[in-house]
């Protein structure tokens, strides 16, 4: 080595090109940092990981060129999993359990440190395109939390209202913080392609400095709503269309960074949020061998599919089955780019370079835990997952929830990935270890009010992004009309949130009187796919069920008598739900407890207007009379 010091400047320059040539990025340079982030795409929806529904030849390319993370978590639903990737850390102890909503008063604390502030200082650029869902008040957006730029809808793209301005339900598009445009369903068709387009003219405009593009995706949550030159040209639906444009938006990504011979200098993450959306039907994708699905910490819910690309890097073709998770992303990409953690604050992720340069197959972590908001429900060490306790009933249609009993539930993945055989009994000292590693966890962050969790963004007074008819979360109403008199709806009528029941943690009983006909249908509705409650007849039954961040509780009467039927249901401030039909009472069941924000959808009589809290058809008419009709709400 004292030798080459004495080298002539010339053969430095050459040594350096060969090397340049030969592994790609001198080590010394900062290489350029790519996140795909796709909304609600199942284990099972693209090629790389055993779809022969949607053709995805740019993701399959991308899995030949690099790296399939075949054990990669995530969270169970939206917000929550998009905490974890930007700060390290599970959503629990950051105080981010779920899904937030337009205009609340809650978001991401701006006092977290993001990927992207940890990287700027090591002279990255940063723009964050397409689904933000971490707040939409000021303080919260992404231009606050270390992005120079954003483009995107700030939160789901069914979180819609009646925009005053142009009387149809939008959402917004920002630009930076600034509203640029409300767009309909239809104009929803133009998403994937103009936030590509975004995505490439940054990457383009940043080609001779590192860069930092977090690129999540409003794709394929639904409404489903692919572009004009995607539609009706996959074999699997408008699901499978929107799939494969986003595999063409992927492909765009990928080829723009070859054309500028910036492959081997970038590493590119494709990852989904969670699980699909199974309640969806044919527009909620598929978890291919896994159980359940979005909203569930069965690993249908969580395990989602995971590429990483780096070419000259990253070993072509290769698979790692180790067990990594969103949480990781953020240590790996800022000790890629040079950057340090912060000290002053917990970072549950670990760096998994050595996972994706295939040097090393060792876990980054001890375990991982499985949270659903701030309750553990699992934990996987190596390729046992132990179950603390049994599912709620989230998994969608023909999914039948656990019977195994209350007791702990031993799966080993390798063996069953579908995690069917419980083999507790088999493996007592294993369950021990787990339920050990459990309780520290839980000690940690679990309970009311754990030291290890750290305070959500907040702000007094939340306002909406644009006139609309529905209210401001937590803010003044829009719409100023005067309440209407629950008691005098007829089948058919529907109000705004801002004047139906305020039901934000509070108790609520529900109380009519309905004479149905043989169909029955949806007694009262309000709210949606995210949060909700409502009353239905079913299968010749009564149903009361309540929706918390995807989960849905409910409480189902015996055989219904014939005749005139006076129905009592109650969500009690504890989360106990009943139900009594002429009097007489069917088995309560426990809720989470009541509802944690006021459903931003109209309340409905006789039927559901938009995404249903739960599964029926929202679409028809109740059939047959409801009267007497109140709802009570108490603090």
């Amino acid at each position: 080595m004292k030798h080459l010091l004495h080298l002539p400047v010339f053969v430095w320059l050459a040594l350096a090109i060969a090397s340049t040539a030969a592994g790609g990025c001198p080590p010394s340079s900062k290489p350029n940092l790519v996140v795909i982030f796709i909304d609600d795409l199942g284990y099972g929806d693209i090629g790389p990981f055993g779809s022969t529904l949607n053709r995805t030849p740019h993701l399959d390319r991308m899995a030949a060129e690099g790296m399939k993370l075949t054990s990669f978590y995530a969270a169970p639903v939206c917000s929550v999993s998009r905490a974890q990737l930007l700060t390290g850390c599970y959503g629990a102890r950051i105080s981010v359990p779920g899904v937030y909503f337009p205009a609340g008063p809650s978001g991401l604390n701006p006092q977290e440190e993001t990927i992207a502030e940890l990287v700027k200082p090591q002279g990255y650029a940063t723009m964050c395109v397409g689904k933000w869902h971490l707040g939409d008040q000021p303080e919260f957006l992404p231009t606050n939390q270390g992005f120079d730029h954003y483009f995107g809808i700030p939160y789901s793209n069914d979180m819609q209202r009646k925009s005053l301005d142009t009387d149809q339900r939008v959402v917004p598009l920002l630009r930076d913080n600034q509203v640029a445009e409300l767009l309909t369903d239809e104009a929803q068709t133009t998403v994937t392609e103009r936030y590509t387009d975004e995505a490439v003219t940054f990457v383009r405009a940043h080609r001779d400095r590192p860069f930092f593009l977090y690129f999540p995706h409003t794709a394929v949550h639904t409404p489903i709503v692919p572009g004009a030159a995607f539609q009706g040209k996959s074999a699997n639906g408008r699901y499978g269309d929107w799939v494969e444009e986003v595999d063409a938006s992927v492909g765009r990504v990928l080829g723009v960074l070859r054309e500028l011979k910036l492959e081997q200098q970038t590493l590119v993450l494709f990852i989904s949020d969670n699980g699909p959306w199974l309640i969806k039907g044919s527009d909620g994708g598929t978890a291919g061998p896994l159980r359940g699905g979005k909203g569930s910490t069965w690993e249908g819910g969580v395990r989602v599919p995971a590429i990483a690309w780096w070419p000259g890097r990253i070993p072509a073709g290769t698979t790692c089955d180790t067990v990594a998770a969103t949480i990781d992303i953020l240590p790996t990409l800022v000790n890629l780019a040079g950057g340090m953690l912060p000290a002053d604050r917990v970072i549950d992720g670990r760096d998994i370079t050595p996972l994706l340069m295939a040097e090393s197959t060792a876990a980054p972590r001890e375990a991982h835990f499985y949270f659903s908001g701030y309750t553990l429900q699992a934990v996987r060490q190596g390729p046992w997952k132990l179950a603390l306790a049994p599912q709620a009933e989230t998994m969608g249609k023909g999914v039948a929830a656990d019977a195994a009993g209350p007791g702990p539930r031993l799966y080993n993945l390798d063996d069953e990935i579908g995690e069917q055989t419980n083999v507790a009994v088999q493996h007592p000292d294993v369950v021990q270890r787990l339920q050990d590693l459990a309780a520290q966890m839980n000690a940690e962050l679990g309970g009311p009010a754990p030291a290890g969790r750290r305070p959500a963004g907040s702000v007094a007074n939340p306002v909406t992004l644009y006139p609309a008819e529905n209210p401001s979360r937590g803010g003044k109403p829009a719409n100023r009309a005067k309440p209407v008199a629950i008691e005098t709806l007829q089948v058919g009528d529907a109000l705004p949130t801002s004047q139906a029941p305020q039901v934000a943690g509070k108790s609520l009983t529900i109380k009519c009187t309905v004479e149905p006909e043989p169909a029955g249908g949806v007694i009262v509705s309000h709210g949606g796919s995210v949060i909700g409650y409502t009353l239905y007849l079913k299968n010749n039954r009564a149903v009361f069920a309540v929706r918390h961040a995807k989960q849905v509780t409910r409480v189902t009467s015996a055989e219904l008598p014939a005749g005139q039927l006076k129905l009592e249901a109650q969500l009690a401030a504890d989360g106990r739900l009943t139900l009594a039909v002429n009097g007489q009472s069917a088995e309560p069941v426990k809720a989470a407890g009541p509802l944690a924000e006021q459903p931003f959808e109209e309340f409905n009589v006789g039927f559901d207007g938009a995404n249903t809290v739960d599964e029926y058809d929202g679409s028809k008419r109740f059939q047959g009379t409801i009267r007497d009709l109140s709802i009570t709400v108490q603090p």
